[in-house]
């Protein structure tokens, strides 16, 4: 249509703002439609696959519940720090040798630490632990019982929330603070200095070596990852079943639906997902920067 409402010349309408036409600025014709696309890029999920790898949400969550069960066995004497020293020693140990074993397989291109290093690592932060243990033991004395679980529980939760499960190793700085912060304040809370620093041992273990290995074994042995996945959630749940038995319950209905549940939900939610694309997008600007190198 013209300035004045009658028909404008037979011109074809072009997508150009640099000349003007006599069609109003809001006009299309019926190609804008034609160029919509839907669901482009959309990234299919399998049901088994997303459960495997919610599985690790699980295990994490499993650790958790391992660690409150040992603190607990510690607080009511029922487990020594000796025994919880040598168990984490045989299973450090025993970590080790696996993941080196892994390493060599999957990474044997890439530089690796020498055990000399590691060795040289594992005794610094042992003697440092080992030293600052006293001072850890009083460091919640004027803090009241109350005040230090709470802070406890607001920490694993954060340490839950911000691990990076994606690319677990090394495990991210705000999850593995949050975790050795709440383990300082429950070891705090044991009977002696020897107890501090069995738990902060256990912890650096659990929080910090742990992730590292089974992030190699989900690369490199997927079927291996999967019974870890499983023998770390019913051990959880067993461990805490000797302590709480409501607390096992709710940990293992928690479990179930993080890894059934939830990965469920998402393939189904997958088939009703609608997203469009179309001219009206912002343009994206491709340049050729091969065309400046000289």
């Amino acid at each position: 249509m013209g300035p004045d409402g009658a028909p404008g010349p037979a011109v074809p309408w072009r997508k150009v703002l640099w000349e003007r036409q006599p069609f109003p600025d809001n006009y299309v014709d019926q190609r804008f439609l034609g160029e919509l696309r839907r669901n482009e890029g959309i990234r299919q999920y399998r049901y088994w696959a997303v459960a495997r790898e919610a599985g690790f949400v699980a295990e994490q969550l499993s650790c958790v519940a391992i660690f409150i069960t040992l603190w607990l066995y510690m607080e009511q004497s029922l487990l020594s720090p000796e025994t919880l020293l040598w168990t984490s020693l045989a299973c450090a140990l025993l970590g080790y040798g696996l993941h080196r074993a892994l390493s060599s397989q999957g990474d044997s291109g890439c530089e690796r630490r020498t055990r000399l290093a590691d060795l040289q690592s594992a005794a610094i932060f042992l003697s440092f632990t080992f030293g600052f243990s006293p001072v850890l033991k009083t460091l919640t004395e004027s803090v009241s019982t109350d005040t230090v679980y709470a802070m406890s529980a607001v920490m694993l939760l954060a340490h839950l929330v911000s691990f990076p499960y994606a690319q677990p190793s090394p495990p991210g700085s705000l999850s593995l603070n949050a975790a050795l912060f709440a383990s300082v304040c429950l070891a705090s809370r044991l009977p002696g200095a020897l107890h501090t620093f069995a738990m902060i041992t256990c912890a650096l273990l659990v929080f910090a070596l742990w992730p590292c290995l089974l992030q190699r074994l989900r690369g490199n042995a997927p079927g291996q990852f999967a019974g870890v996945c499983v023998g770390v959630c019913v051990a959880g749940v067993a461990g805490l079943g000797s302590q709480w038995p409501g607390g096992a319950v709710l940990l293992a209905l928690a479990l179930g639906s993080v890894t059934l549940l939830c990965p469920l939900l998402l393939v189904r939610l997958q088939e009703h997902k609608d997203n469009i694309q179309g001219p009206w997008d912002e343009a994206e600007i491709q340049e050729e920067l091969s065309l400046f190198g000289n």
